[in-house]
């Protein structure tokens, strides 16, 4: 079975306007599972017009009734999440249970924002004067560009439409060509739940619908998940017109392993965080820093959890771990990898391909653990987005925080001890914007996700993660005094 999909454009499916197309295949075997039409700059022109023309009727709706129509979606995303989950798989890799989580956790954020619109407020001021009132209040950015990654297709873009649209804001998202058609099926929910026509349009698309999606003079704001370079190319497009941002990007996450940690529980945490996804999360673990002390015991621990992974087509019962996108992420995780062994890192397990006539044709990789990995490595310094977690040594905590620190990204790290005050003091001076302490998962839904440095600005998840697409407005009132 093969799943097509069209752009979705002011309430209408439709052809890209030079009938552009992609072909989806599964990287697990390479077959063909479907086909994408792929947007251009005269796709995104008609979708923002669209949207300007029935954003100001969308802001005016209750939020009540806004969050109605979020609820059905979310409601709808639950009841087909099994044909959505197989489609997902079958473009994206992960494996069916994995699918099925990241989707119930995207109508879980429908959900929460659709109580969350309800609660926008404002605020009376205290004013200088005895005769002026000073009112704080709210209102949407107005049309909001949304750029969708392909490891998470279906989390990431509730993350971004879900807030938006419940802040009353219409978008236009360009969800990522290799993975479009899970995010389809979302889309025919939103439709489903009584979405009107023009509050958002979904265009898959390349660089050319991505640009013109930033530069569009009638877009007020874009958010985006995405590679620190793109990120950086996306700030400077959209710098003409002082675009609103929020950038989640690159990361480099350091795992810490202190040496009073429970060594198998940190080495199951480690091994999940490395390789779940095969790697291909923002916040999957880069850099192991684990004491002198305890490190032989842990790189053991580590490459037995490895070792036990079961590595297959995503589709079948009891596989855990698929392949990795496509040959671009295969080889980049290969460069890494000797790299590291040419500055005198040794290969514990992994470090090639999988044999056997079901890894063939599709772009498998095994989960691959380095140990001694010099601070030069590229992996060290770069983010692999692979199957690939490298251990470094240190001698003691302030070496850890040091190399901890030391790269240009903040977005995650990850802390195993047993000492809590010890943990709380390094997590401290930790420059990221999210902190794990002896858990291998920052995401919360009712809190801030987002980075440091190089890592992005702004937040999604949690109330602030609403707040992003609303302006503040201050209204000062002189009132008149009562007559004596």
């Amino acid at each position: 079975m093969t799943w097509d999909r069209s752009l979705f454009v002011n309430g209408a499916w439709q052809a890209a306007a030079d009938g552009a197309v992609h072909i989806v295949r599964d990287p697990a075997t390479g077959e063909v599972v479907g086909e994408s039409a792929v947007a251009g700059a005269a796709d995104v022109d008609r979708a923002v017009a669209a949207a300007g023309s029935a954003g100001p009727a969308w802001a005016r709706r209750h939020p009540d009734e806004r969050a109605a129509v979020l609820l059905r979606a979310a409601q709808l995303i639950e009841e087909r999440v099994d044909e959505i989950a197989v489609v997902l798989t079958r473009e994206q890799g992960k494996p069916v249970p994995d699918s099925r989580k990241e989707i119930l956790f995207g109508a879980q954020v429908m959900r929460y924002y659709a109580e969350e619109g309800r609660r926008v407020g404002g605020t009376l001021r205290q004013s200088s004067r005895p005769d002026v009132k000073s009112v704080v209040s709210y209102a949407p950015v107005g049309v909001v560009g949304a750029i969708v990654p392909w490891n998470y297709p279906v989390d990431l873009y509730c993350w971004k439409v879900a807030p938006a649209l419940a802040a009353g804001c219409p978008v236009v998202v360009k969800p990522p060509v290799e993975t479009p058609l899970a995010v389809g099926l979302v889309v025919r929910c939103l439709v489903d739940a009584g979405l009107p026509d023009g509050v958002l349009s979904d265009l898959p698309g390349a660089v050319a619908a991505g640009q013109r999606l930033v530069t569009h003079p009638d877009v007020r704001m874009v958010t985006a998940t995405a590679s620190t370079a793109t990120g950086q190319a996306i700030m400077a497009a959209a710098a003409p017109g002082l675009k609103r941002l929020s950038l989640e990007l690159g990361g480099q996450t350091p795992f810490i392993v202190l040496p009073d940690a429970d060594i198998p529980a940190a080495a199951a945490a480690a091994a999940r965080r490395s390789f779940s996804n095969m790697g291909q999360i923002c916040i999957a673990v880069n850099r192991i820093l684990v004491a002198d002390r305890v490190a032989d015991q842990f790189v053991a621990a580590l490459a037995a959890e490895t070792e036990r992974m079961r590595l297959g087509h995503g589709i079948t019962p009891g596989i855990e771990y698929g392949p990795v996108l496509n040959q671009a992420v295969r080889r980049r995780a290969e460069e890494h990898i000797e790299d590291a062994r040419g500055r005198g890192a040794t290969v514990v397990t992994g470090g090639d391909a999988p044999r056997g006539d079901e890894f063939e044709r599709g772009t498998f990789y095994l989960p691959t653990v380095l140990d001694h990995v010099p601070l030069g490595a590229r992996v060290m310094r770069e983010e692999t987005f692979g199957p690939v977690a490298a251990v470094h040594r240190v001698a003691d905590d302030a070496t850890a925080l040091e190399v901890a620190n030391s790269t240009p990204y903040g977005l995650a790290a990850y802390l195993y001890t047993a000492d809590l005050e010890r943990a709380w003091a390094m997590a401290d001076r930790l420059e990221f914007g999210a902190v794990g302490i002896n858990i291998n998962d920052v995401t919360e839904l009712q809190a801030p996700f987002g980075g440091w440095k190089l890592s992005g600005f702004g937040r999604e998840l949690g109330p602030e993660g609403l707040i992003t697409y609303l302006h503040q407005r201050h209204v000062r009132m002189r009132v008149r005094p009562l007559a004596s």
